[in-house]
């Protein structure tokens, strides 16, 4: 049995990002733990009817429960190290003494303190530039390779073919309205990197299956379609059904 634990910055993000992955290797018998650095208080509220509980602080303890569903489905443990939403690039909740971005020392501190109790044999997390560049992201990037020691990391990137896929088959989709295809001109983000550097893949139909229930309980973040999802900028992206990664 292996055990791995998976690192990420805000509720939601384990799904999005692992949730392959994760319900991969749950699935296959092996003991999969969830470490995440805050509860998305600075995330933007979807469903009109939840609206109200943006910017207040009711949003961290809704957001702890819809990661809490979703591991359930996901059949991973959560670890919630308890340090601050940042915000995005440029927002005033990174002056918060308690945002992540301030703290990683202290979170490095803690997942460390993680790892000694869990001795996982892999950890999983995002590139060096988070995904897409989300200062959470990243810190939890740095944080995660400062806690690693001799512990292999896999870093979670999308082959360039995948992404042309991907994005090939949205813009051939019926949306839901108030949706759009990313821009077909549009840069891609920094995870997106070369066929040939990724070192590992997940591809699993029923494992993606569980991913798509899963990420349905993120109903504050994610809205979510036949084969496809969207955040709160309405930008509809594809629900696959593989992952991969460099180490």
């Amino acid at each position: 049995m292996t055990r791995l634990l998976f690192v990420h910055a805000h509720p939601d993000d384990e799904t999005l990002w692992n949730g392959v992955t994760i319900a991969h290797h749950a699935l296959a018998g092996d003991d999969v733990h969830v470490a995440t650095c805050t509860l998305g208080e600075e995330g933007e509220v979807i469903p009109p009817e939840l609206k109200h509980l943006e910017g207040s602080a009711e949003l961290a303890d809704v957001r702890r429960s819809e990661l809490a569903g979703a591991l359930k489905v996901l059949g991973a443990t959560g670890h919630v190290l308890g340090f601050r939403d940042s915000g995005m690039a440029g927002s005033p909740a990174a002056a918060d003494p308690r945002a992540l971005v301030k703290n990683v020392p202290a979170a490095t501190a803690a997942l460390h303190r993680l790892i000694q109790d869990l001795q996982p044999d892999v950890l999983v997390t995002y590139e060096q530039y988070g995904g897409y560049g989300h200062p959470d992201h990243i810190a939890t990037h740095r944080l995660t390779m400062a806690a690693a020691d001799q512990l292999p990391v896999w870093q979670t990137v999308v082959p360039q073919s995948w992404a042309r896929q991907d994005r090939a088959w949205v813009a051939q989709q019926a949306l839901a309205p108030g949706l759009r295809p990313v821009a077909a001109d549009a840069p891609w983000d920094p995870s997106v990197v070369a066929d040939d550097t990724v070192s590992h893949r997940v591809v699993d139909e029923v494992a993606g299956g569980v991913r798509a229930t899963a990420l349905t309980h993120h109903r504050t973040q994610v809205s979510v379609h036949d084969g496809y999802f969207a955040l709160s900028n309405n930008v509809a992206l594809r629900l696959g059904d593989r992952e991969a990664f460099v180490s």
